[in-house]
Formats: structure tokens, C-alpha cells, sequence
């Protein structure tokens, strides 16, 4: 099936049974229309392609076609109401909401369309048509307000301004020449390049409006077909063949150029081209349009209306016209200044104070005074009206204040009563729609508020009863996934516990005693289980102390080994030791002996210098004699193994030094008894080495 799309925005939309939607893109409510058949869906996609692309006398051709097929069809009743006041949806603050591009004198609430869409709408549709429908004469009361203080126009030039690359067409220069011969002719011109110059960033339409029910003649402009048939211009100029249509005394002209005649579109068929090619074409034209509009003359700005006080006195009558002269020129420092002069001459002329007022607020007619935006009856000059005018004008004043104070109302009632309609439009839940009610309740007296809150309470109490199933849905589910999935009887219990809270919803209390049973069984299991792994922990407990005190008897035994090994290791490094000590005793003594022997010797002997050398042989081992017992006395490591060290160092120097004395001088030992002595020597290193390890 062809693809649907937003009237709003154009994203594709998702089609259900039901006749309003809203749109997943731009979460605007969308109406449906009744599409029965294939065919029916490729024309709402068509005809909607060309209303969304401002084609709109395309689109409602279209739309005509399908009523004559269905005329109870209330969405194409709509989309003609859409295509005749030209709406367009445009983005603002992230919302679409409509834009009034062919306003009409005639109300939308009034047009035969709305009312025929209203009649065949069903409940769904007929509150987004009332809701929408309002907010679109709102645009058009505020457009028409607008309209309503421009000046009239005596010709409206239909041109394209740009082309697709933005570039200004040829169009643009002729008609800007085509302006200023006019402009000099005196006439007053709508040229959208200068007439709304200075509405940039406001909507264009309230001056389009305007001028093309003023004006008596339009000129439309074209260099080539497709700038006839553009959207904009083909909006223009056909909604003036429409005015002229319906009786209006108007006139048409078009203007061509390099292009045939025949290009023209077919609506200009029954009138009198213009071949803007043609030599002294812009003479012609205006003196046309002179012709068309009766004038002969340069057109004056405007009708001048005087107020003279008949009262007044004969001297401030001249200054009183030409103040009210200048408030229709918009001269308001002029005619602020010409009321002074006759106030100066007049104290009590009301229309003075008149003339100061409507400077004061920039208004060229009196008339216009009901257009101000808010009251005047607090401005100074409108106390001296009130005192010095006549009963006619003052009751008049009176009367305009009252309008502005009640259009404003009107104005904050319609704010407000459009702010509950979009809070009614987007309420999902039931606080919302209770706030729309109470916002309606607010202006209760206004249009049919007093309906829309009576529908926004109803809705909300149905919203109420929705929510409050779809929360006992939601538990319901929870707690039937509990019970199948519980492996506790807590779950049980809870589940059983929100069975019991949603009472009567489906078959919540029969689950909640099967919960509670299943819960008393589970229960059981549960204790069971529970004792039988007490049980077993109780069980493992003793196995462990069991496995713990046997490994702490074996470390026992394992030290008592060890302590044993010890003491039998210590005994034997003890006896050890003790057997050194005897060897080092033993050797000290028998090297006492033959040092002692040797240095007597040498002593007695012939010869002084070996007895010398002797002597000093004998204090090097007394000395390595002290560090031997030193390291056998002491206890501590380090100490022990330093001297060991030295008395191994001392008895090496001993033994060199008895060599070489025994071998210079041949004295005191014979060969043996060095040998012996160093064999004893050799012993006291071995010895000392022994106690360096330990």
C-alpha cells in the first residue's frame, strides 16, 4: 500500500484503524481520511504533495475529485479549508503550527468547507478541527487587523524576485522601472522589493493581503513560462483572478517578454497581453494604466478629513485643519505643534486636545484610535477631552477605550483559551488532561470552554481508570513472572503480598493462595535444606578440627626432630671445637717452646744482629699467638672470623721470617726443627680456618 504522509511535516506515518495520530517526527495530531482502496491513498499522497509545496489550486482540485467520489469525507472537506486560506505548517520552538498564506475576509469558523468537514467528522476528529480552526482565525483576525491600517494601493506588480540560484531575475529590473514610472505618475504602488523592505522578519502576508484587495490594477511580470507558474507568483495573481472573479472591479494585465504568448498560462487566455519587447511598451502601459484607474492626475496620499468644532472660533479653524492635515500626513511633530497654537488662542478646545492625542499616539484617523493596542483613557489629553469636548465625541472616546479593553480580554480569554486547547492536545495523562479543565474552568464563560472542561474532566477520569489498569497489568505481570521463576518462598511471599494489593484483578487472588501454598511448601524444603547443611557444616567442622590437631601433632613431633637433630648437631660441633682448642693449646705451647729456646739461644750466641731478628720473630708470634686465642675466646661471629683472619696473616709472616733468619745466619734450629715448626705453623692456619667457618 502507497505510503501515507504528516500533513504537517511530510514524514511517512504509521496507519492504524484510527482517525487521528500523532506523528512520530513532529508529534503534531494528525486527521486521517477514509482510505478505503490503493487508488484513494495515491491521491491524498498527491494532493497533499501539492498543498505542502503551496500548489494549492493543484491540491484542491484533487481534493474536489475525491468528494466527488465520497462527499461525507471529512478530512477532504478539511484539506480544501486548508488549500483556500493557503495554510502552511512551519517549524517554531520545535512545534509545526500553521501560517496563513490567502487570508480572506470571510472567517474560517464561517466557511461552508469547515462547517461540512465539522458535520461529517467523527468524536475523534471534530476536536482537532474545532481546536486547529480557531488558531487559524486567530492568524487571520490578527492579518486582517494588520491590513486594516495600510494604506490603499492603486497598482500591485506580480513579478519572480529571484531564480533557483537566488540570483535576481530580469523580472526584478523591469518591474523595479515599471515602480518607478508609476511612483512618478503619482500613483501608489505595491513592489514587494520596496514595499516590504522594511517588514523584514515579520509575515508578509498581512501587506500581500492588503494590497491585493486595494489595489485596482495588477501588472504580472514574466520572462519565461516557469516565472509565470511559480508557487508565490501564481499565488498572487491567482487570488486576484479570484477577487475579480467574484465581482470585484479589478483589472489584470500580464507582461511578457522573450517568451511567446501561448507560454502564458491558460488563466490569462480571455486577457489582453502586454509584448514588453515592443518599442515604447512602459509608455503604454501606464498611460493603460491610467486609463483603467480614471486618473489623469497624480494620485493624492489620501482623503483629508477635517474636524472643526463648531463652536470654535474663527482664527484656530485654519490651524485646527492643518493639524488634522498633518496627522494624516503622519506629521506628529508638526501636528502636536499646531494644536498648541490653537490651544494657545483656544484654552478649551477639546478637538485640540484631540489633535494632541492622536499625535501623541501616532494615529492619522480618530477612527483609529480603537486600533491601539492598549487604552488611552490614562493619557492627560484625554482628561481635557473628556472636559472641554462635546457629549458626541466624548461618549464616542468612551466607547473606544471600552473596544480595546474588551478586545483585549477577548484577546487574553482567546490566549488562553488556545493555550487549553494545545494543553487538551497534548495531554497524556490524567494530570494534564486535569490541568487543561482546570485551565478551561479559568475562562468557563468563553466560546464553549465550559464543554471542553466538562470533555477534559471525562477524558481524565478515563485516562485515570486506564492508568490505574495499566499499573495493576504491570504488577499483575511482575508477579506472575515471580511466581514462575521464584526459587524462594520470599518470592513467594512477595508475589503473593502484590496479588493480594490488586485483589479482584483477573485471577490475582486465586494466584495469591496458590503463592501462599507454594510459599508454606518452599518453606519446608527451605528448613529442610537448611538443617541437613547445618548438619554438614557441623560435620565438616569436626573433620577439620580432626585433620587440624593430627597436622599440629605432626608438626610437633616434625620439631621435636628437628630440635633433637639440633641439639646432637650443636654437641658435635661443640666436641669439635673443643678438640681445636686442644690442638691450638698443644701448638702454642710447643712454639712457646722453641721460640722461647731460640731467642736464648740467639741471646748467648756470638753474634748480635741474628739474636735481634729472633727477637722481633718472637714478638710476630707472640702476637699471632694473642689473635688465635683471641678468636677461640671470643663469641661473636664477625670478631671471630677478623681475628682469624689476622693470626692466619701473622703466622704466614712468622714462618717466612723464621725461614729466612735460619737460612742467613744458620743459627739456633737445624733443618728438622724449622720443618717441625712449620709444620705446627701449617696446623695453627688450618686450625684457624676451621673456626673461620664456624
Amino acid at each position: 500500500m502507497a505510503v501515507f504522509r504528516c500533513k504537517s511535516c511530510g514524514a511517512p506515518l504509521n496507519i492504524t484503524n484510527e482517525t487521528v495520530i500523532t506523528c512520530d517526527h513532529c508529534d503534531s495530531l494528525i486527521t486521517l481520511p477514509k482510505l478505503s482502496d490503493e487508488q484513494r491513498v495515491n491521491l491524498y499522497d498527491r494532493a497533499n504533495h501539492f498543498r505542502r509545496n503551496n500548489e494549492y489550486d493543484k491540491a484542491m482540485g484533487i481534493y474536489e475529485q475525491i468528494l466527488n467520489e465520497d462527499n461525507t469525507d471529512a478530512e477532504a472537506y478539511w484539506s480544501l479549508v486548508l488549500c483556500k486560506y493557503g495554510i502552511e505548517y512551519v517549524e517554531e520552538n520545535g512545534k509545526r503550527v500553521p501560517t496563513v498564506n490567502r487570508a480572506q475576509f470571510t472567517s474560517v469558523l464561517a466557511d461552508e468547507d469547515y462547517r461540512a468537514a465539522i458535520e461529517y467528522a467523527d468524536v475523534m476528529q471534530r476536536p482537532v478541527y474545532e481546536a486547529e480552526a480557531r488558531v487559524i482565525d486567530e492568524i487571520q483576525k490578527g492579518i486582517l487587523s494588520i491590513s486594516e491600517n495600510e494604506q490603499p494601493f492603486d497598482v500591485f506588480i506580480c513579478y519572480k524576485e529571484t531564480d533557483a540560484n537566488g540570483r535576481r531575475t530580469i523580472d526584478s529590473a523591469i518591474a523595479a522601472e515599471l515602480y518607478q514610472e508609476l511612483t512618478r505618475e503619482g500613483f501608489k504602488v505595491f513592489f514587494a522589493r520596496i514595499t516590504l523592505e522594511d517588514k523584514l522578519g515579520t509575515a508578509y502576508e498581512p501587506y500581500i493581503f492588503a494590497a491585493l484587495n486595494s489595489a485596482k490594477v495588477m501588472v504580472v511580470i514574466g520572462t519565461k513560462k516557469e516565472h509565470f507558474e511559480a508557487v508565490w507568483v501564481k499565488n498572487e495573481w491567482s487570488r486576484y483572478l479570484a477577487l475579480i472573479k467574484n465581482g470585484a472591479q479589478k483589472k489584470l494585465v500580464p507582461a511578457y517578454r522573450d517568451m511567446s504568448p501561448y507560454d502564458l498560462p491558460d488563466e490569462f487566455s480571455h486577457l489582453q497581453a502586454q509584448d514588453m519587447a515592443k518599442l515604447g511598451f512602459m509608455h503604454d502601459l501606464v498611460h493603460g494604466i491610467k486609463k483603467l484607474t480614471a486618473k489623469d492626475e497624480p494620485k493624492m496620499s489620501a482623503a483629508k478629513e477635517t474636524v472643526i468644532t463648531a463652536g470654535t472660533a474663527a482664527s484656530t479653524a485654519p490651524l485646527l485643519k492643518r493639524a488634522f492635515i498633518f496627522l494624516e500626513d503622519g506629521e506628529w511633530k508638526s501636528a502636536d505643534e499646531y494644536c498648541e497654537k490653537v490651544l494657545d488662542i483656544d484654552p478649551e478646545c477639546g478637538e485640540a486636545y484631540l489633535g494632541k492625542l492622536m499625535a501623541e499616539t501616532k494615529v492619522k484617523k480618530k477612527e483609529l484610535l480603537k486600533k491601539l493596542p492598549k487604552p488611552f483613557d490614562t493619557n492627560k489629553n484625554y482628561s481635557k477631552i473628556l472636559k472641554y469636548s462635546d457629549e458626541e465625541t466624548v461618549q464616542t472616546l468612551k466607547g473606544y477605550v471600552e473596544y480595546i479593553n474588551k478586545r483585549i480580554e477577548q484577546e487574553r480569554l482567546g490566549n488562553a483559551y488556545m493555550a487549553a486547547i494545545n494543553c487538551a492536545a497534548l495531554a497524556e495523562t490524567e494530570a494534564d488532561f486535569l490541568k487543561a479543565a482546570d485551565m478551561f474552568g479559568r475562562i468557563r464563560d468563553y466560546a464553549d470552554s465550559a464543554d471542553q472542561e466538562r470533555r477534559c474532566r471525562e477524558i481524565a477520569e478515563l485516562t485515570k481508570q486506564e492508568e490505574i489498569q495499566k499499573k495493576q497489568e504491570a504488577r499483575y505481570k511482575t508477579a506472575v513472572n515471580v511466581m514462575r521463576t521464584a526459587k524462594t518462598s520470599d518470592s513467594l511471599i512477595s508475589a503473593e503480598k502484590t496479588f493480594r494489593e490488586i485483589g479482584g484483578y483477573k485471577d490475582s487472588d486465586e494466584l495469591a493462595e496458590k503463592c501462599k501454598i507454594l510459599a508454606v511448601e518452599y518453606r519446608a524444603k527451605e528448613e529442610a535444606e537448611k538443617q541437613a547443611r547445618i548438619e554438614a557444616e557441623n560435620k565438616a567442622r569436626i573433620e577439620s578440627q580432626k585433620k587440624e590437631e593430627e597436622r599440629r601433632k605432626a608438626e610437633e613431633e616434625q620439631r621435636s626432630i628437628r630440635l633433637k637433630q639440633q641439639e646432637m648437631q650443636a654437641r658435635r660441633i661443640e666436641r669439635r671445637r673443643k678438640a681445636r682448642n686442644a690442638v691450638c693449646i698443644i701448638l702454642w705451647i710447643f712454639e712457646i717452646a722453641l721460640v722461647v729456646l731460640s731467642v736464648f739461644g740467639c741471646i748467648n750466641g756470638s753474634t748480635e744482629e741474628p739474636a735481634n731478628q729472633l727477637t722481633v720473630l718472637a714478638v710476630i708470634f707472640v702476637l699471632s699467638l694473642g689473635a688465635s686465642m683471641l678468636a677461640v675466646i671470643l663469641r661473636n661471629r664477625d670478631s671471630k672470623q677478623v681475628f682469624c683472619v689476622i693470626s692466619i696473616v701473622i703466622t704466614v709472616f712468622f714462618a717466612i721470617g723464621l725461614v729466612v733468619t735460619s737460612a742467613q745466619y744458620g743459627l739456633v734450629f737445624d733443618k728438622k726443627t724449622i720443618g717441625l715448626v712449620l709444620a705446627f705453623d701449617v696446623l695453627n692456619i688450618l686450625n684457624m680456618l676451621l673456626f673461620y667457618k664456624d
